[in-house]
């Protein structure tokens, strides 16, 4: 099945099918996995694979679950266990790079999940290609919803059929519609006018909708047909300047059909990714070398201003190009980057790893208590970019960076810790620190990620100084201003 090519260049286009919960707490369970390996630069299908996946509780196959893919108990009770296949799945998508219809969301944290729950280290991709994100952004609302059913239907390419093979290819062939649509619209732009394909109806947010066929297991197939999913979440990036070919007009030797270029792009201009989950170590504590003065406000090149140096009148929010076309919001105070230098926030809800990254990865964050100060300041930084929002055009809901509701009415911000990878694993990219009762402070070290780790530092009590980046953002039809921790300084009291 898989290519033994050294530089594993071929795109993996997959899919998976899983039960549904119907109980708080319930985690999904793979059914079917599914995928082809692409040449990335004719998008031909090369190799496939795609086999039912037996649970290791068949219970888990509910009304509900079968409604939505059509696989029954009976239909995976000669499937192989998920450790059976582990080994395939992994040389199929180990180091490639990763495609498919809201895998970002759904099918990386599933298959990552399926991994650790067998002992296994997880497959890293070289890149993904979120099909959902990158559709939503360059072609638009013109389908309507961003339903892999939905942009089936628009193209004519027949129903979704809810199983893992089909979707795949689906995905695939409304990729490559949906690339000519804007291909012949980045030709002819007197014709096709900016945004005149928009539809002021279309709707978003779609669910688990589809009738499906329980069908047994099948090994390179050959013939192309269809792809998608549960595809919980759907964007409505309409402000964007036009489309994936922008890339193309950039770059007229450019194949506009490259999907390692989309990939690129993606990874660029990225929705935001996250954070990691990793084996299971420790970390340790490494003494500050004496020469190496933590910073109390700024370091060299960076400055940190305490929210009561913080000007409002001075905030302002912009848009900036990104290298390869698109654009992102900063915020800035007298012309500069917005920084926040917060000591003593007392963290009130520990690491939550529910959301992941395009990795797959949970993405961490915790919750912190907020000064009124803090809070002028970050509700002063929501309505200016908000406002700018508005004025380019998106329908986006809006996330406060401030919750004043909760517990006592405590005001409360949620930072978030961002990860890069690292080899076959992930690291921190916030820098941590330990301050002792003597005020001395320890560089903390983690030999690997693992959120437990974290969890431990950073309970419920706990105060921490943090350096903040105010990001804004606007995807997934959410917006809103993270905040991105850059240094903690971690004390118990």
């Amino acid at each position: 099945m898989v290519n033994p090519c050294d530089d594993r260049s071929e795109i993996a286009f997959f899919d998976i099918e899983t039960t549904v919960p119907t109980q708080p707490g319930q985690g999904f369970a793979i059914l079917e996995f599914g995928a082809i390996l692409v040449c990335p630069r004719k998008l031909e299908e090369l190799r496939s694979f795609s086999t039912l996946v037996r649970p290791s509780n068949p219970s888990l196959i509910s009304s509900l679950s079968v409604r939505c893919n059509g696989i029954t108990p009976d239909s995976v009770e000669s499937a192989p266990a998920f450790l059976e296949i582990a080994d395939t799945v992994y040389d199929i998508l180990h180091g490639r790079i990763w495609a498919g219809h809201n895998i970002l969301r759904f099918d990386c944290p599933r298959v990552r999940e399926a991994f650790i729950e067998i002992g296994r280290s997880p497959p890293e991709p070289k890149g993904t290609i979120d099909s959902l994100a990158l559709l939503t952004q360059r072609f638009g609302r013109r389908a309507g919803d961003m339903k892999m059913a939905s942009l089936a239907t628009y193209f004519g390419l027949g129903k979704q059929k809810h199983r893992s093979l089909d979707d795949v290819r689906m995905n695939l062939e409304v990729l490559k519609y949906c690339a000519t649509v804007l291909f012949l619209e980045s030709s002819l732009p007197e014709t096709f006018p900016e945004r005149s394909w928009v539809s002021p109806n279309a709707t978003t947010r779609s669910r688990c909708n589809g009738q499906s066929q329980s069908e047994g297991s099948t090994q390179n197939m050959k013939t192309p047909s269809s792809s998608s999913k549960f595809e919980s979440i759907a964007d409505n990036r309409t402000n964007e300047k036009h489309p994936i070919f922008s890339l193309v007009t950039n770059n007229p030797t450019e194949d506009p059909f490259d999907m390692a270029t989309l990939s690129s792009e993606m990874n660029t201009n990225s929705f935001q990714p996250d954070a990691t989950m990793e084996e299971r170590p420790g970390h340790e504590i490494q003494e500050v070398p004496s020469t190496a003065n933590f910073p109390e406000r700024c370091n060299a090149s960076v400055e940190y201003l305490d929210p009561e140096e913080v000007a409002v009148p001075s905030i302002t929010a912009s848009h900036i190009p990104l290298p390869r076309g698109g654009q992102k919001m900063v915020l800035l105070h007298k012309g500069v980057s917005l920084q926040l230098y917060c000591p003593r926030l007392k963290v009130r809800f520990g690491i939550n790893n529910r959301f992941f990254d395009n990795a797959g990865r949970p993405r961490l964050s915790f919750v912190v208590v907020a000064s009124e100060r803090l809070c002028q300041v970050l509700e002063a930084c929501d309505a200016i970019v908000q406002k700018l929002c508005i004025d380019s055009g998106s329908s986006s809901d809006w996330r406060p960076a401030v919750t004043r509701k909760g517990y006592h009415n405590l005001p409360t911000i949620r930072v978030q810790i961002p990860t890069t990878g690292n080899g076959d694993g992930a690291q921190y990219v916030t820098e941590m620190y330990q301050k002792e009762t003597s005020g001395s402070l320890q560089k903390l070290v983690f030999s690997n990620f693992y959120s437990a780790e974290l969890e431990n530092c950073l309970k419920p009590g706990t105060l921490v100084d943090a350096f903040l980046s105010l990001d804004p953002y606007d995807y997934y039809q959410n917006s809103g201003i993270r905040l991105v921790a850059k240094k903690l300084v971690i004390s118990d009291s």
